[in-house]
């Protein structure tokens, strides 16, 4: 459970002042930000805008009570994590309501109403505002701007900045012959995972340990290293140890935890340093140093093949080469942030995919009669082709992304008025839209709570579902999106989509998977959802 500590005490007269002050001066702040990201456009005048009801009839809530609420001994939110917090609140407010700027952060208005995600989303313009990461904006704009010196990444930037650095890498990350030239180092990868496996585990009970995670985070941190940088770490070597790694995922756990404290909860971090602040800026500076001294380490072999006159085929070009060609400065930032981004959330996807797959047996058996036809033999190697063929595979990504997403929720600034459930929205204004009730509502899914890889798959045709339960025709297409949607739709999609396929089809050809143990509480809800409970899966050997 998240602790909050550190806040300013509001129960004194002055301090109850200066919260509502500093909710002042963010309404202003937020009027300036409307009027940055407002399109020029007439006023709206349709019949839609004049029936609905103004913005100021939306469900507020208070300041000071949910200061309290939130953040002291006795709040009725205190120590429920994010996706708890999130589903109270909706109990508490309704479907749709303002939460107000506190302590200098942007009042958010909160929508779980699908129709209205797709309004936001479908007027989102071509550089789409995605409000919060304030506090990794603060570390690379102000705590650390002498290294990042204006170029900031994907995640914190916006307007014209992102849009120029997300042209240069897109071509690079988002085009599918570009990703798919991977797949064997990829595959080498895996093997090293299985063998792993097969070293870790209990020779009785065939279980792994306690520490699962850890074996995991080095899979995923070996596989987007092998794309973004064209090396193997040797992390799942045997007895291998690489203290960078260690500090890297103790970091980003550290990184999860405190932002979503900083970023969601009433915290006066934006006026004073924190100790929670200090923590979080540590564990920012100790990401940035890890991933910069992988990138060098990269950055110094290229300078070297180049001195000896190696020039490689782009087949076999990372993602860091190939963008060296284009800005070095880019390349080396964006390199760090896939370094950054591509362990956690690969790894909890994966853990939601493995616990689906592990207490469905009649599913993980229709899963590799799929599989087996990949890869016949347990060292067959991955083909363009082959990987063209895995439907089962891929539904049983996306119905594991559906009962255990990764991420509560995505978020947007309009960037011209809208209508959102009746009422009248203003540009610029912070929308959070909140599918996590959807997903698991027999309104959008037919038998919600259940494991249904099938609902996501067509016949040949492509006109019926296969599936009595598919909802294909019928549920709001916005609902369900676990990599966002637009032109800030995550940039890894197609890397960690492909990590995820090789890997899970490689584990499934070569073993049986159980989980033999309680899923209760299986994920702590932080920035993102995080395995909470010991992935001790039994792992079988399968005859070949």
């Amino acid at each position: 459970m998240l602790k909050l500590r550190n806040y300013l005490a509001i129960s004194q007269p002055h301090k109850a002042a200066h919260a509502l002050y500093a909710c002042a001066i963010t309404e202003q702040r937020c009027q300036s930000t409307a009027a940055a990201v407002k399109e020029p456009s007439a006023a709206r005048d349709d019949v839609e805008w004049q029936e609905a009801r103004p913005f100021e009839d939306i469900p507020n809530a208070n300041p000071l009570s949910l200061t309290f609420n939130m953040a002291f001994p006795g709040g009725k939110y205190k120590n429920l994590d994010l996706s708890q917090l999130i589903l109270a609140m909706r109990r508490d407010y309704g479907e749709i309501f303002r939460i107000p700027g506190i302590f200098g952060s942007d009042p958010v208005l909160t929508t779980y109403n699908p129709k209205d995600f797709e309004v936001v989303f479908r007027n989102e313009g071509v550089w789409p505002h995605r409000p919060g990461s304030d506090t990794m904006r603060y570390h690379r704009e102000k705590h650390r701007r002498d290294f990042f010196q204006g170029v900031e990444g994907l995640i914190p930037t916006q307007g014209k900045a992102w849009g120029e650095f997300r042209s240069i890498v897109n071509p690079v990350l988002m085009q599918p012959k570009n990703v798919r030239l991977y797949y064997k180092k990829m595959s080498q990868v895996n093997c090293e995972f299985v063998d792993r496996i097969k070293a870790i585990r209990n020779p009785n009970t065939l279980e792994v340990p306690d520490n699962f995670i850890e074996y995991i985070n080095s899979w995923t941190l070996e596989s987007v290293s092998v794309v973004a940088l064209d090396k193997q770490l040797g992390l799942l070597k045997d007895s291998h140890t690489d203290e960078n790694a260690k500090l890297l995922f103790k970091s980003l756990d550290e990184f999860f935890t405190y932002a979503a404290v900083l970023e969601v909860q009433p915290s006066p971090w934006r006026y004073i340093q924190t100790p929670m602040l200090k923590k979080l800026m540590n564990a920012y500076d100790n990401i940035q140093k890890v991933t910069l001294a992988y990138v060098n380490e990269a950055l110094d072999r290229l300078n070297a093949e180049a001195q000896r006159g190696l020039v490689r085929p782009e087949r076999e070009q990372s993602v860091l080469e190939k963008l060296l060609k284009i800005d070095k400065k880019v390349a080396i930032v964006m390199a760090m942030d896939m370094l950054m981004a591509g362990v956690d959330t690969t790894s909890s996807t994966f853990a939601a995919l493995m616990l689906s797959i592990a207490t469905n047996p009649d599913k993980q058996d229709k899963l590799r009669e799929e599989v087996m036809r990949v890869l016949p033999q347990k060292d067959s190697e991955f083909t363009e082709a082959s990987m063209k063929n895995v439907p089962y595979l891929r539904a049983c990504l996306k119905e594991s992304q559906r009962l255990l997403p990764l991420v509560i929720g995505h978020a947007r600034t309009t960037n011209r008025d809208c209508v959102l459930s009746g009422y009248k929205v203003p540009a610029g204004t912070f929308v959070s839209m909140v599918p996590l009730n959807s997903l698991t509502s027999e309104k959008y899914f037919p038998r919600p709570l259940e494991f249904l890889p099938e609902r996501w798959i067509r016949n040949e045709t492509g006109s019926e579902a296969k599936c009595p339960a598919n909802p294909l025709k019928t549920t709001n297409p916005f609902v369900f999106l676990p990599f966002g949607f637009g032109p800030r739709m995550c940039v890894g999609k197609r890397i960690v989509d492909m990590e995820l396929e090789l890997g899970v089809a490689r584990i499934i050809r070569n073993f049986r998977v159980e989980f033999n143990h309680s899923t209760e509480n299986a994920f702590r809800s932080v920035l993102i959802n995080k395995p909470n409970i010991p992935l001790k899966f039994k792992f079988t050997d399968l005859e070949n």
